[in-house]
């Protein structure tokens, strides 16, 4: 088919150039895949490169879903849907790359991240369509995945009433619409909801897994993701807002994408693309919400957004919920402290080795013995500071079904579990004693809750100060601003550790009538111990630089 005949495709294309070349405002991880793209064309060149975007498969799968229509809305129902450029850009690329040695799709997984009233429903509706009628795969398995039925419904919905408004579509594949099902007779296909963890039967061609950041666990995604081992080209696609909850899955796959988009991480079977602010961007200003809004003017009216702003910028307690949803910015809590663009911005390509025989600064935070304990390093080099987490809970306490997200960080190494239903510090009494013969540590700080026979074990066996730490207002609120300052310029340097990632983004701001600052959360599971442990180390890193900074003199 000539190119001429493949518009599609061509607008795909023409948006990825657009993009890397500054004609359409986007954030870096979108001119990421924009670029991943673009640069896998120039290498499909070579015969060693083993994929090739087949532009007539990328052409099939916008043309079917332009033949679909609309089902919502005064202006837009019963109207064939016009792909925007975007659209097109994440259909062509997603379903057009194949591999070369048996034209099979290279893409298994999509990752796209999109801000609210963008038609994510309408794209995952389309996408779950095409793998259920048009793929050519015999006993087609689709299902619309999440954790509410009325979740599940809101992909799966759009897709039956498309069937509805559409009966050359369903006469032509002999699609039978049911009440809460779709299926064809002739090759047992079937596409239908499911909500929360489905039988180990199940044999998806295509999952698709809407509002993946409302999931406490992967375990809907991990079985959809394994059941397809006897599909030869499935795809799980993931299609969500930002969320709430840096330590669900859908954040870890996020980290993921980013990792693939920026190049540190190498999956050529997952295609991602998110849609968001960058860190340097000033979000209370408009132009940072129409470059996270692909579909601005079209789905999603100005002045709707204009509005939501306006809330944001007069209503503090709104702030964080509404650039998350239509910016796309993660946050754990409602008035959070830290942000997460700016912490994630920090993140520096650093290993604790690195900084052997060096003055060292440590902060611990001991909970109660079933809870979160906390050891934070701290070096200093120049005027950047460097901080490395060690974080310890009960193994019984790890293993809870609530608790996934600490049991992938166990398995990840961010996390220490030691036996038993209670926190075994001779564990972290261990770790402290190899760190005094690797670093030059030069004080411990720890907050006397929790702490005294502990320390006084400790202070019998090591040669650094300890050093007890009030963390009423009056005390703790000067080394937070430093720490609020530094990380702000860029200065609090941290090892990309999702375990204290997750704690930065619960901390929550309280303040005095003074106006003095202390942590604070809003809920018992928003672990912030490792924060904590951090700007207690920092505390006293700042008394003994050469250059103290203003106010830490509190601490004296």
């Amino acid at each position: 088919m000539p190119k001429a005949t493949q518009p599609y495709a061509t607008a795909a294309n023409r948006y990825a150039r657009d993009v890397v070349r500054g004609k359409i405002a986007a954030c870096s991880y979108v001119r990421q895949a924009c670029g991943r793209h673009l640069n896998d064309l120039e290498r499909s060149k070579s015969k060693d490169y083993p994929f090739r975007w087949d532009r007539q498969a990328a052409e099939r799968i916008c043309r079917f879903a332009a033949n679909m229509v609309h089902v919502k809305g005064r202006e837009w129902a019963g109207k064939k849907i016009a792909l925007e450029p975007w659209q097109c850009f994440i259909l062509a690329v997603a379903f057009g790359w194949v591999r070369k040695a048996d034209a099979l799709r290279r893409f298994r997984e999509i990752y796209a991240e999109i801000p609210r009233k963008s038609g994510k429903s309408v794209l995952g509706a389309c996408i779950g369509l095409y793998m259920f009628a048009a793929d050519n795969e015999p006993g087609a398995e689709v299902y619309s995945g999440a954790t509410s039925e009325k979740q599940a419904w809101e992909v799966f919905g759009p897709a039956r009433q498309m069937c509805l408004k559409n009966p050359s579509f369903v006469s032509h594949f002999g699609i039978h619409v049911g009440a809460k099902n779709l299926h064809i007779l002739d090759n047992a296909s079937k596409f239908e909801p499911v909500i929360g963890k489905p039988g180990d039967g199940a044999s998806p061609h295509c999952a698709i897994v809407d509002e993946y950041h409302e999931h406490q666990t992967p375990d809907l995604y991990d079985t959809m993701l394994t059941g397809m081992g006897a599909r030869s080209q499935p795809m799980l696609a993931v299609i969500t807002t930002a969320g709430v909850d840096t330590s669900g899955p859908c954040y870890a796959k996020r980290d993921e994408a980013v990792k693939v988009l920026e190049g540190t991480l190498e999956n050529d079977q997952l295609f991602a693309i998110v849609f968001t602010i960058d860190e340097d961007d000033d979000w209370t200003e408009w132009p940072s919400w129409e470059k996270a809004n692909p579909n601005l003017g079209v789905s999603v009216y100005p002045d709707f957004l204009q509005a939501r702003r306006k809330e944001a910028l007069q209503i503090a307690s709104r702030q964080n919920i509404l650039k998350c949803k239509h910016l796309n910015v993660w946050a754990n809590a409602g008035s959070a402290w830290i942000n997460m663009v700016k912490w994630n911005a920090c993140r520096a390509d650093v290993f604790l080795d690195d900084f052997a025989g060096e003055p060292c600064w440590i902060g611990v935070d001991l909970a109660s013995k079933v809870d979160l304990t906390a050891m934070v390093l701290l070096f200093r080099r120049g005027d950047e500071f460097y901080l490395f987490g060690r974080h310890y809970l009960p193994e019984e306490t790890v293993t809870l079904p609530e608790n996934a997200h600490y049991q992938r960080w166990v398995a990840e190494g961010h996390l220490v579990a030691t036996p038993g239903a209670r926190t075994d510090y001779h564990y972290l009494m261990d770790d402290l004693l190899a760190y005094a013969d690797r670093f030059s540590i030069r004080e411990l700080a720890y907050d006397p809750r929790e702490a005294e026979m502990l320390m006084q074990e400790i202070r019998e066996r090591v040669s650094f100060s300890c050093i007890e730490i009030n963390q009423s207002p009056a005390f703790i609120s000067e080394p937070m601003k430093e720490f609020e300052a530094l990380y702000l310029s860029g200065k609090l340097r941290h090892d990309g550790d999702p375990l204290l990632a997750w704690q930065a983004a619960n901390v929550v701001l309280r303040s005095t009538r003074t106006k003095a600052y202390y942590p604070g959360k809003e809920r018992a599971e928003n672990k912030i111990d490792g924060i904590v442990a951090a700007i207690m180390a920092l505390s006293r890193a700042m008394l003994h630089a050469e250059e103290p900074f203003v106010g830490m003199e509190v601490w004296d």
